[in-house]
């Protein structure tokens, strides 16, 4: 299935994608796409509704979050071999961990917003795994019966505050708009080898990341079971697992976004993304 949550920022309402692109309401059977509704018996229970029978959704519904209610957005850094060789950093010896704050979440077509004085604002697209059964001290072999699902993130980063500044990465990672997820929560059925998609990113048209989760360096079932050694997983967090090479600061010379222009972006079978970028004075909330 292809889950998603539509509606006005702070008011979405669960929904699913039929067969024919169409977007149908499930708010007559669950109040949002969190916290237990992501367990795969509830998952289980929506698979078998017919989606004809749900509202259909006009097509310029808003798309917000695929994922309501986050609880942890933790995000692993130089998980890609060739993006590590870019940056000039060696592969890790253990997964790098960070943190975008849940207020960076936004849909994934929303605005991205450029903070006030920054000049380094960057782009990576990335994997999302969405936990959809917690637990703690998860074995490597048992961590896929813990994912809700998948989806594209826009882990959007200020590389001054990640890099230049004093402290850790995070206040570089979870600027407000940082952390755009969607459009959709595909389901594991869907996806044959999360090892093995077609990644991409560009920007007003030009393509800088054309990768492949095939060079991510720690895969995903380990990396459940390596986080929930230091936490407890839990329904809703979402672990944005690297970028491949193409990232503006990988650029000769680096390459930064600027107001106006588009980000689009996407992954093979788990939708697209498109972003305006804007300046911090030209928000409208």
């Amino acid at each position: 299935m292809k889950l998603l949550r539509f509606g006005p920022s702070g008011h979405e309402k669960p929904g699913m994608l039929d067969t024919d692109g169409v977007i149908r309401d499930l708010s007559a059977h669950i109040n949002d796409l969190a916290g237990i509704h992501l367990g795969r018996d509830y998952l289980h229970e929506l698979s078998l509704l017919d989606p004809t029978r749900l509202a259909a959704v006009p097509e310029d519904t808003r798309l917000g979050p695929c994922v309501g209610r986050v609880g942890k957005f933790i995000c692993i850094g130089l998980n890609y071999s060739d993006h590590a060789a870019e940056t000039g950093a060696e592969v890790p010896a253990e997964p790098v961990v960070f943190n975008k704050w849940t207020s960076a979440i936004c849909g994934p077509n929303d605005d991205v917003i450029i903070p006030r004085g920054s000049q380094k604002t960057d782009w990576e697209v990335e994997l999302g795994v969405v936990i959809g059964k917690g637990g703690r001290y998860i074995d490597e072999a048992d961590a896929m019966s813990h994912v809700a699902g998948f989806c594209v993130v826009n882990d959007v980063s200020e590389r001054e505050y990640q890099l230049e500044r004093c402290g850790s990465w995070d206040k570089g990672k979870g600027c407000d708009t940082f952390g755009p997820l969607g459009p959709w929560l595909v389901t594991p059925d869907e996806i044959a080898d999360p090892h093995d998609l077609a990644m991409w990113l560009e920007v007003d048209g030009h393509r800088y990341q054309d990768g492949s989760t095939r060079t991510m360096v720690y895969q995903v079932p380990f990396l459940i079971s390596y986080l929930s050694r230091f936490m407890s997983l839990q329904p809703g967090d979402v672990i944005s697992t690297g970028t491949p090479p193409g990232v503006g600061m990988g650029q000769q010379p680096p390459v930064y976004l600027k107001p106006g222009q588009r980000m689009r972006l996407g992954i093979e079978g788990l939708g697209e993304q498109q972003q305006l970028v804007v300046a911090d004075e030209e928000r409208t909330t």
